[in-house]
């Protein structure tokens, strides 16, 4: 597990941890009922304070990333992956659709936008 802290983000730091641990979990680096740091050790090692580790550790069981077991511990819970693409895609099509309000109203044309958009997606 890698979790990097930014202080010049302005994403809170819990959610920076929230964020960085869904995206391990969707990718597999982090599998299905591996262990995960207690909220002191993770508050140790990250620097920051318990009670931010505690508010990400809440926010990831409350959408269904991990589970904790009492005088156990915190583990990845076994998840629908699908249903969480499907609510990333739905993200995207939000974004998508104001971007594409913001360039008409800058009179920019459906070419340009499928251009602007296949460099950015070449560039990650």
């Amino acid at each position: 597990m890698n979790i990097m802290i930014s202080n010049s983000s302005d994403e809170p730091i819990y959610l920076q941890i929230v964020n960085q641990l869904k995206e391990q979990i969707i990718q597999g680096e982090l599998a299905e009922a591996q262990s995960l740091p207690s909220i002191r050790n993770l508050a140790k090692q990250l620097k920051i304070s318990v009670i931010t580790t505690k508010r990400a550790y809440d926010e990831l069981e409350r959408e269904g990333f991990i589970v904790t077991v009492a005088g156990k511990g915190s583990y990845v819970a076994a998840m629908n992956k699908e249903m969480f693409r499907e609510a990333k895609v739905k993200m995207i099509e939000e974004k998508m659709t104001e971007a594409i309000h913001t360039a008409k109203l800058a009179g920019i044309t459906l070419e340009e936008l499928q251009d602007m958009l296949k460099i950015i997606y070449e560039g990650w």
